[in-house]
């Protein structure tokens, strides 16, 4: 398989300047990395973490991308890269005794999530 045909059968989607931090995005998406999109909706819906809706919008956005624009069935994707890297922090201050005012950094982060057809599939398309 060359690598264009690769690369062009595979879908992103972005989230940028979510609230939370990316350490703590990293430890759901290292559950999903590698699984298919349907066990990955199944985790992500039964996982305690607050960042599990975020992640889950910009999974099913991929997903949408790949179906619209690439014209592939979603029981067929396979999560084949998933990152979240530390965006800007919001400062903010809280105040504490005899005027002083401590500063509070309010973190957020950006995921990036990209599905591709399973290769079992491509590979069975490309013998017919």
């Amino acid at each position: 398989m060359s690598e264009k045909t690769s690369a062009s059968t595979v879908a992103k989607a972005h989230g940028k300047f979510l609230r939370g931090s990316a350490s703590k995005v990293r430890r759901v998406l290292d559950q999903i990395r590698g699984r298919t999109y349907r066990d990955a909706l199944i985790m992500l819906e039964f996982m305690p973490y607050r960042s599990t809706d975020p992640i889950t919008k910009v999974l099913r956005s991929a997903v949408a991308n790949a179906e619209n624009n690439l014209g592939l069935d979603p029981s067929s994707l396979i999560i084949t890269t998933a990152t979240a890297d530390s965006g800007p922090s919001m400062k903010r201050y809280r105040p504490r005794a005899q005027g002083r005012a401590f500063a509070i950094k309010k973190q957020t982060c950006h995921i990036s999530i990209a599905v591709s057809a399973s290769s079992e599939l491509l590979n069975t398309e490309e013998k017919n």
